[in-house]
């Protein structure tokens, strides 16, 4: 339970984490966005956030995330307490066997420090989707998740039952190495979160007594009837005896308020194009400021940054307080979208100033 529950540091209300989406913007590499993703998961870890997580898309030129056991291995070369996971890896893409054994060998880099976030969705159109799992029936994957969730549970604790057809197939590493003769196990075991943007994981995450995620930042509409779905349907279990939630949140602070409507129109240009069936890297604040937006894009951007949190870092110090205030979050993870890597370092540390998070070395 230690593993899943946070402490707030400094005045904020309740432990504060990051979600990366490894953005890569025009004029810049994946190679620029990850070694943003090294320099912020060192300043995370050194003011104080809570975990660091890293989410999976596919076929985005502007997100350099497809591949989060990857990442998530660098990065753990490179931090030493911070807590870093999957934001979340999508279950229907993958063997659940694959996915225990690359959280198992995660586990064995950064000993109790690795979560297993895991989603239903494709994190990407129908094709890409279908070419992930080699079939264009994609509702079956979907449907199947709560089978494939169990399937993968018993591969990361080794306990499927004598008789099974995987009962003497192991995730390794894992459990299975301290049945050895002379096995010695780490005690630690990656906890497993359920991601939603909508009612099923949220019932489905109560049900079996997990600690949930919810994507406000791109479902702001649904967070208050999931997480009220979710308190509802909590039976306490070996791994929470009351439940966790936390929110996905987008927010970007810079150092003046202007420069942050600058910001987040850049980026919400990009997420129009992706809703347009046209994803590209993430435009510079100059493109936006030069494009021309129909009616119906401008009532898009407006929709869209409304559920940003964003200007000051004062600013964004309430509008955080506000959204903890009315959801009852017991965690904020907050996502930084930005054309430039500086202004997503900047952004982090002036929300990290605004709360007084402890500066360490």
């Amino acid at each position: 339970m230690d593993e899943i529950r946070g402490t707030a540091q400094g005045t904020a209300p309740v432990p504060l984490s990051v979600l990366d989406l490894v953005t890569v913007g025009a004029g810049t590499t994946a190679t620029d966005a990850l070694r943003t993703s090294v320099a912020l998961s060192r300043l995370a870890e050194a003011r104080g956030f809570h975990r660091y997580w890293v989410a999976e898309h596919h076929s985005m030129p502007g997100v350099a995330s497809s591949s989060p056991a990857v990442i998530l291995a660098h990065l753990a070369a490179h931090t030493d307490r911070i807590r870093l996971g999957s934001g979340g890896v999508m279950l229907p893409n993958h063997a659940p066997l694959v996915i225990a054994e690359q959280f198992g060998t995660l586990e064995a880099m950064a000993p109790g420090r690795i979560d297993l976030g895991l989603g239903r969705a494709p994190g990407t159109d129908g094709a890409t989707a279908a070419a992930l799992r080699r079939t264009d029936r994609l509702n079956e994957g979907a449907d199947d998740f709560p089978q494939q969730l169990a399937e993968l549970t018993r591969f990361l604790d080794d306990d499927f039952p004598d008789g099974h057809p995987y009962a003497r197939i192991h995730a390794v590493p894992g459990p299975v190495q301290a049945t050895s003769p002379g096995g010695v196990q780490s005690p630690h075991r990656p906890p497993v979160w359920l991601l939603g943007s909508s009612g099923f994981s949220a019932r489905l995450a109560g049900m079996l007594g997990l600690p949930f995620a919810f994507a406000h930042h791109f479902s702001a509409q649904n967070t208050i009837p999931a997480l009220d779905l979710y308190r509802d349907s909590f039976r306490p279990s070996e791994v929470l005896d009351a439940p966790y939630a936390l929110i996905g949140v987008s927010a970007l602070a810079t150092d003046d308020e202007k420069e942050a409507r600058r910001q987040v129109r850049a980026a919400a240009l990009n997420m129009l194009r992706l809703r347009m069936g046209r994803p590209g890297l993430v435009p510079t604040p100059e493109e936006a400021e030069v494009h021309e937006f129909s009616p119906m894009e401008e009532e898009f951007i407006g929709s869209w940054n409304a559920n940003v949190v964003h200007g000051t870092s004062d600013e964004v110090r309430s509008g955080l307080d506000d959204l903890q205030k009315r959801t009852g979050a017991d965690e904020l993870m907050l996502t930084s979208n930005a054309h430039s890597g500086d202004v997503r370092l900047r952004s982090y540390e002036l929300i990290a100033d605004g709360y007084g998070l402890p500066a360490t070395a």
